[in-house]
């Protein structure tokens, strides 16, 4: 078990708050991760030279690797870890880089991750066919190793997210996101896939039912604390590290200023809601936002949201008993609600 740091006791949550590292998280499962990147690297080769160039690209420019983490550690709580395993994992990178690029095709970005994006360097044309290749491989890999539960698990998890991208798109050109809409989106488009990540580290075990609902259900909870913190950085604070401030440009309506527009009167709300829809916000447009979300009490209240479904985590991870692999999938959970980007 990783060294617990020092702990904060958020009274009115119940939940033990403290900072966790991501080398924390990785240290226990270090052996798995760098045999995974060997396995991952042989699934997306291609003898294709433009296809090879791209992916390259792509291997550089991997994030934190969070999502085969989460196959891993469920994996080591449920069993052990085994080839069916890094079979998972890699099919969940897969699909989870062709969302992510062609994500990147629909938002038209410029960077991920720090870096340019595909479809910057590349174009789009070739961006949706890479992100094509990775949906094939994705599948091949299951289907050249039989894998049709795990297969199961994780197409249904990509047409959720899909399906929770249009509902997205849909809410924001219509400007009429609400409270339970929100909670509908990003239980699809995040926490679908975090969820499938879970409950395929512990099918490759061969776990039982049991099992493979508790930790079905603590990817969906994490998952969901995952997307209020990410939503959080918009509107900054010494919880939310930096503010980013590109769901207010890009007029992504979250949680926060859902929140925030519902404690307002009619007046009020339609002049924020006016400037919100706005293009091309200036600086200080988009600090009048931040300051009216926070007076409202829109980022105490979605802090509070996440907090609660972080404790819903800590209690599907009860039915196991305490042991070095429990404590690392606590180490996540509190590291997803800590961190700070």
């Amino acid at each position: 078990m990783s060294e617990i740091a020092p702990v904060n006791i958020d009274k009115n949550l119940g939940l033990r708050v403290r900072k966790v590292d991501l080398s924390d998280i990785q240290r226990p499962i270090a052996g798995n991760l760098k045999h995974f990147r060997t396995f991952f690297r042989k699934a997306v080769k291609s003898e294709v030279f433009l296809l090879d160039q791209i992916v390259k690209y792509l291997l550089k420019t991997k994030g934190k690797e969070l999502r085969p983490a989460l196959v891993f550690l469920t994996a080591r709580l449920c069993g052990e870890v085994n080839d069916r395993t890094y079979v998972a994992a890699t099919m969940i990178e897969l699909l989870h880089s062709a969302t992510l690029i062609h994500d990147d095709i629909v938002d038209e970005a410029d960077e991920r991750r720090g870096f340019m994006s595909i479809n910057k360097i590349w174009k789009n044309k070739a961006s949706v066919l890479l992100g094509d290749y990775l949906l094939a491989k994705g599948l091949l890999v299951a289907l050249d190793n039989d894998e049709f539960e795990l297969l199961k698990v994780l197409s249904t998890a990509v047409k959720r997210m899909s399906e929770g991208e249009l509902r997205q798109l849909k809410a924001s050109k219509l400007q009429n996101m609400t409270e339970d809409r929100y909670f509908k989106v990003i239980s699809e488009k995040t926490a679908s896939l975090i969820s499938a990540c879970c409950e395929c580290g512990a099918i490759s075990t061969g776990s039982g039912s049991e099992h493979q609902d508790a930790m079905r259900e603590f990817g969906q909870n994490i998952g969901m604390a995952f997307q209020i913190r990410d939503d959080l950085f918009d509107f900054g604070s010494d919880n939310a590290g930096k503010t980013t401030a590109n769901d207010i440009i890009e007029r992504k309506m979250t949680l926060p200023m859902i929140y925030a527009l519902d404690q307002c009167g009619f007046v009020e709300r339609r002049r924020y809601r006016i400037l919100y829809r706005k293009h091309h916000k200036s600086p200080a447009e988009i600090e009048q936002i931040i300051k009216f979300v926070h007076d409202k009490g829109g980022v105490t209240y979605a802090t509070a949201k996440m907090h609660e479904f972080a404790e819903k985590a800590l209690l599907n991870l009860s039915i196991f008993p305490e042991s070095d692999d429990r404590f690392n999938l606590d180490d996540l959970l509190h590291f997803v609600i800590s961190r700070k980007k």
